[in-house]
């Protein structure tokens, strides 16, 4: 059960652009941004941070390897929450489903580059804590990324970090369409809905 219930959608109007622009993103506003409208700044500033990060002008990493390294940085931190928004969106943007499906064996599945892997390994390790990005991993994302590209991708752990301790802590609760692709792609896994219904 949430520990704290979303608000109403239309209780703030100065955040109706924020609003607008997750359901543009996701088909419906989150719960977690529903809950963190009590303090509207933070909806704002979180926007923000979300809208540079998953930026796709001005990204030179693909937008649906973002989600899946979103999805592996979840992970790491054991959120269900973004664990499931995160497989979803990865689907979305054109990850095919026997891709991600093959996430949780990425090390060995021939779907992915070793490019893919390294970055994956520095998600879970970045994600960890204590944190586990050594000089050796970092030098070997090196081999595969641009300095700038490993700016974006510790970009989108980052902020995986603040949205896994918000929901968790808030034990939001998922949306339906989370919901269904948590029950379909991840439960074999592991995952349940556990602290979010």
């Amino acid at each position: 059960m949430a520990h704290l219930q979303p608000l109403d959608i239309d209780l703030h109007s100065q955040l109706k652009p924020e609003f607008d622009r997750y359901a543009k993103t996701l088909g419906f506003v989150p719960n977690s941004v529903l809950i963190m409208q009590r303090k509207p700044k933070i909806v704002k500033a979180l926007a923000q941070l979300s809208a540079a990060v998953f930026d796709a002008e001005s990204g030179t990493v693909e937008l649906g390897f973002k989600r899946l390294i979103a999805h592996m940085a979840s992970r790491a931190s054991g959120c269900q929450y973004c664990m499931a928004h995160n497989a979803g969106l990865a689907l979305h943007l054109g990850i095919e489903p026997v891709k991600f499906e093959a996430v949780w064996e990425y090390s060995t599945s021939p779907l992915y580059t070793e490019a893919e892997r390294v970055a994956l390994d520095f998600a879970l390790a970045a994600a960890s804590v204590p944190n586990a990005v050594d000089d050796a991993l970092f030098s070997c994302m090196q081999t595969y990324w641009s300095d700038d590209q490993i700016v974006e991708i510790t970009g989108v752990i980052s902020y995986f970090g603040f949205m896994n301790r918000w929901n968790d802590t808030m034990a939001t609760p998922l949306e339906q369409e989370p919901q269904e692709v948590g029950e379909k792609y991840l439960s074999s896994h592991g995952w349940s809905t556990g602290k979010h219904v």
